[in-house]
């Protein structure tokens, strides 16, 4: 790759130096590369919205770019540090789930990160975005053969489904996915998939809320306002009127939401 491009994903936030550090390391060992945050703001240890931004934001790379996702709370532990490869890009993290949306969108082949050699020579027990995803993502983008990584795995985890599940008729059970900036709450029901929700009636349960409408946009709702939309990526979310669904529904991600069609 003459202009090999690395994405960051993670939960470190930016107040402290770890992002920082990685991107230290990816310059002293592959200074070619360009680096591009796509998000250091997941919320501490949450395996299921970084599965959801890393999921969403992929696509919209050139092929060939690598991208190192770590929200890694077992970080130290016997957890394995992967390299997948699916839809020409790179994956790399640890292998907690993380990757589970990606590996439910696209064909893919996932190795253990064991080389020694394509780590820093000491690796903490607290930092492996330093000492070991960092350098793996630079040496791949310097040129070194995924083969070079470790051996091909098939039990690597998934520790849950993007999908939702049939719950009865016209019943499902799912999942919100992520609370974005503004309290939305993007579900797992892709629109495409539930396309009934536009023109039958609904019921839509998080929480303790009850939602029955489907608004077009946020103009046509009253302020504070509970309703469901069709957001941008494509699932159905969550929102109120100028104010945090989240917050007024008390959820967050990870928790059920379920949806009936009548």
């Amino acid at each position: 790759m003459p202009n090999p491009l690395i994405t960051l994903t993670t939960d470190f936030g930016l107040s402290d130096q770890f992002a920082g550090v990685m991107k230290g390391v990816i310059a002293g060992i592959a200074p070619r590369a360009r680096i591009i945050d796509i998000s250091h703001d997941i919320p501490v240890y949450s395996v299921t919205e970084a599965a959801f931004v890393i999921a969403e934001a992929w696509p919209y790379f050139p092929k060939g770019a690598i991208h190192v996702v770590v929200v890694d709370p077992g970080v130290g532990s016997s957890r394995r540090p992967i390299l997948a490869q699916a839809g020409g890009h790179f994956f790399i993290g640890p292998d907690n789930g993380v990757l589970s949306m990606v590996f439910d969108t696209a064909p893919h082949k996932v190795r253990i990160i064991s080389n020694p050699k394509l780590m820093r020579r000491e690796i903490s027990r607290t930092f492996h975005g330093r000492d070991v995803f960092a350098p793996a993502a630079a040496h791949l983008a310097k040129g070194a053969k995924p083969a070079s990584f470790g051996k091909l795995i098939t039990d690597y985890v998934r520790v849950w489904t993007s999908k939702p599940t049939p719950a009865g008729r016209n019943k499902w059970r799912g999942t919100i996915l992520k609370v974005d900036r503004f309290g939305n709450l993007i579900t797992n029901f892709a629109a495409k998939e539930f396309d009934g929700i536009k023109t039958r009636p609904f019921e839509l349960r998080a929480g303790t809320k009850k939602i029955h409408r489907l608004a077009l946009n946020y103009a046509e709702t009253e302020a504070g306002e509970i309703f469901a939309i069709i957001g941008s990526s494509g699932y159905v979310e969550i929102a109120a009127n100028q104010s945090s669904a989240a917050g007024l529904i008390g959820c967050s991600a990870g928790a059920p939401v379920e949806l009936d069609l009548y």
